[in-house]
């Protein structure tokens, strides 16, 4: 069985959380921030023993999560190279050894200040983020990764390719959810923070355009009335899976909204348009909210707007 994978046939998400769940038993958290980040490799001295992996989690600002390093072997995750504590803003660094190859990396644990209320919110017992890095060479660092609902959708995607999370499927995926979001780099680029007073204004139009993605998902799991809104994560990458954002899984399963459960549970089925046009109502929605401190109006978004108001919802 291949971990993460979501098959096309009947999986039910029941079992795809439990199966999750076999391989990590302490996963990690998220965290934000409004300044420019970039991913960066270089040799590292003393050997291939020192290996590292440092970034950013991303969906608010998270203190006290864990980040865990898979190797990937035969497109699925294998042996837990390391882990890290997020620091308040969302910093991890850890050290992976010797390893070379594709990484995965998760998150789970840990609160987070959510983009849409402002409250103070603990992730999830069921959820978990994601990323997928598809080279890292031994004795190398790479810094600058940022953790997003983005790069989870993403490796959710990529785990459903055929053939699993090869290097060429996690870079097509990483790419093609960049595109659907008009993001250029969604492992290199940091999200603006909406909820700091004036973040927009020293943002790059592909930070704007990650941060507000990210702060819309949260709206709306405010507006079902989500305990936590790190479920709605959960959705979105269920969602994905398939490569088509269309409140389905696999094509044919309908995704249910916990209400603050993580889908474990609750009548309320994901929209079919909650990617696409709903998705460009609801940011309208969080743009003239009182948690949008960047500075920025509907009219800075409105590319991003009409791009997700015309898509079909297909990603790849």
């Amino acid at each position: 069985m291949k971990i993460f994978r979501v098959t096309k046939a009947s999986i039910t998400f029941v079992t795809f959380i439990a199966f999750v769940f076999s391989i990590v038993l302490i996963p990690v958290l998220s965290g934000c921030d409004g300044d420019s980040g970039n991913v960066t490799s270089m040799p590292m001295t003393g050997g291939g023993a020192n290996g590292r992996i440092g970034g950013m989690a991303v969906k608010g600002p998270v203190n006290g999560g864990m980040v865990t390093a898979y190797g990937v072997d035969n497109g699925a995750s294998s042996g837990r190279l390391g882990t890290a504590t997020t620091d308040p803003q969302g910093n991890f660094n850890m050290m992976i050894g010797d390893y070379s190859g594709p990484v995965m990396l998760t998150m789970s644990g840990g609160t987070y200040m959510d983009e849409a209320t402002g409250f103070m919110t603990t992730m999830g017992g069921n959820d978990m983020m994601t990323a997928a890095i598809p080279s890292f060479s031994s004795g190398g660092m790479v810094t600058g990764i940022q953790m997003t609902p983005l790069t989870s959708m993403a490796q959710a995607m990529a785990a459903d390719m055929p053939g699993g999370m090869t290097a060429a499927n996690m870079s097509d995926a990483n790419m093609a959810m960049g595109n659907y979001f008009m993001v250029n780099d969604i492992l290199a680029t940091t999200p603006m923070n909406p909820n700091v007073t004036g973040s927009g204004a020293k943002a790059t139009q592909d930070m704007r355009n990650y941060g507000m993605a990210i702060a819309t998902m949260m709206e709306n799991a405010k507006t079902l009335g989500m305990t936590s809104s790190s479920g709605m994560v959960t959705a979105m990458m269920s969602d994905v899976s398939d490569g088509y954002m269309n409140g389905m899984m696999g094509g044919s399963v309908p995704i249910a909204m916990g209400g603050g459960m993580s889908m474990m549970g609750g009548g309320t089925m994901m929209q079919a348009n909650m990617g696409t046009s709903g998705m460009a109502d609801t940011m309208t929605s969080f743009m003239n909210s009182r948690m949008n401190k960047s500075g920025l109006t509907v009219a800075d978004m409105q590319a991003l707007m009409d791009h997700l108001n015309s898509t079909s919802g297909a990603i790849r």
